[in-house]
């Protein structure tokens, strides 16, 4: 018994073979772009593998993004620092030449002309850009931050504390050590006599006291802290370091309160007034905020301090008595600034004597506040660089996994497309010779 194979089912089957072939073929010839997968198709389980690659790699190139941009903003941040350092170190020379009672006024006017610039050069590179944004406005960083008044206004006066001062005023019921200056309100008495005010406590002080008498009582009674007993009296109804923010904005201008406060003690059996004391100076206000602008470097939990980019006003130009975090004032954000126009007013105004104490302790504060911030963004600059190089070779690694899982083996590619173009002229030379060419030769 034989089979009778019709020529369409010949037809049929060896279409579909050449079919075959030639896809087989065609999948090859895709590969030719360097890439073996195109479709999950293909290979499903390098395929899943291929989309969590790039899923890294997009995470990695953001990544390299965000540490770019922030190198970028604090290697301006850092030159503009490095800058109001050095200002500052010319400031405090400029401070200790002024002390010198050698001085004529001439020499005093000429000396507050050039603290003056070096003033306005800081306010200057307080408002520093990159690109369009200022670097030292925080999250503000479309506003310029650091404005400087034209008028002056009335200030209070600081006594201003050195080392040694404050670690004999501080401890308990003592001085607060909150803000970057250890101060107390300078008081001016009815008497022609100046005061301090220790605002944590309301006690008040002779000012021969805390300048000089205070190390007899170190010498003598052995005793290194303040005692109830050394002060001449309390402020009446003083509730504490928060009542600076009744008499004093931010910035050390004081209030109308400020100008009407008038409180009595008594001094050696005598009666005496106290009124704040003050000083007609320029100031400077900060129109940024204390935010930072976070960069994500890399996966994890969400780190706002190690990651934040920036510095602020307030980090920059530290805190003082009246916009300390004791104060009940919101921090000012350019404190420093403002001492500093208070040593230049000093200046112009001839005090030498205040000059040779405190102008000098508050020019050495100024620069340690700005020095101290400097480092810290340093350190922060060098973990970015660290960091950088990490997601650098991170790059290569997943690039490398990117490759081995998608890429084509050309010489392997070569061989099998040589033999699928083989196969299929083999199949078309084959099929030209069995199939018939007609319904009339098959019948014959």
């Amino acid at each position: 018994m034989s089979i009778r194979v019709s020529s369409n089912q010949m037809v049929y089957g060896y279409q579909k073979q050449l079919n075959d072939a030639n896809t087989r073929q065609t999948k090859l010839l895709e590969q030719g772009d360097g890439s073996k997968l195109h479709r999950p198709s293909d290979n499903s389980v390098d395929y899943s593998k291929y989309l969590r690659y790039s899923v890294s790699e997009g995470e990695n190139l953001q990544y390299q993004d965000n540490v770019s941009s922030a190198l970028s903003w604090m290697k301006t941040s850092d030159a503009a620092l490095v800058n109001m350092t050095s200002i500052q170190t010319t400031f405090k020379e400029k401070t200790v030449a002024a002390a010198n009672s050698t001085n004529n006024e001439s020499d005093m006017v000429a000396i507050a002309k050039e603290m003056m610039a070096e003033i306005q050069e800081l306010v200057s590179l307080g408002n520093t850009m990159q690109g369009d944004s200022y670097v030292f406005g925080g999250q503000t960083d479309l506003t310029k931050p650091f404005i400087m008044s034209t008028e002056k206004v009335d200030r209070g006066l600081a006594k201003t504390l050195d080392e040694n001062q404050s670690a004999f005023f501080s401890g308990e019921g003592a001085v607060d050590d909150t803000g970057s200056m250890h101060q107390m309100l300078s008081l001016k008495g009815s008497d022609n006599n100046t005061y301090y005010l220790n605002t944590k406590n309301g006690r008040v002080y002779t000012k021969e006291f805390v300048e000089n008498g205070y190390k007899d009582v170190v010498a003598k009674e052995s005793r290194k802290q303040v005692d109830d007993g050394d002060k001449i009296g309390t402020v009446s109804g003083w509730g504490g370091s928060t009542d600076v923010s009744k008499y004093f904005k931010n910035t050390g201008e004081i209030t109308a309160d400020g100008k009407s406060f008038s409180k009595d003690i008594t001094v050696d059996g005598k009666n005496v007034t106290l009124k704040f004391e003050t000083i007609q100076q320029q100031i400077v206000t900060y129109h940024g905020d204390d935010k930072g602008i976070s960069m994500v470097k890399k996966n994890g939990s969400t780190e706002p301090v190690a990651d934040t980019v920036n510095v602020t006003g307030p980090e920059i130009f530290g805190t003082d008595i009246f916009d300390d975090a004791s104060s009940g004032n919101k921090a000012s954000g350019a404190a420093m600034l403002n001492q500093m126009l208070t040593v230049r007013a000093k200046v112009e105004g001839t005090d030498h004597k205040w000059l040779s104490k405190d102008g000098q302790t508050v020019a050495d504060a100024v620069h340690s506040t700005t020095v101290n911030t400097e480092t810290k963004l340093g350190a922060r600059q060098q973990l970015y660089g660290s960091v950088k190089t990490m997601l650098d070779n991170q790059n290569e690694i997943i690039m490398g996994d990117i490759t081995e899982v998608s890429s084509t083996d050309v010489a392997k590619l070569a061989v099998q497309l040589m033999q699928e173009q083989t196969i299929y002229n083999m199949s078309l030379s084959l099929g030209g010779r069995i199939l018939p060419q007609s319904l009339a030769d098959y019948l014959r």
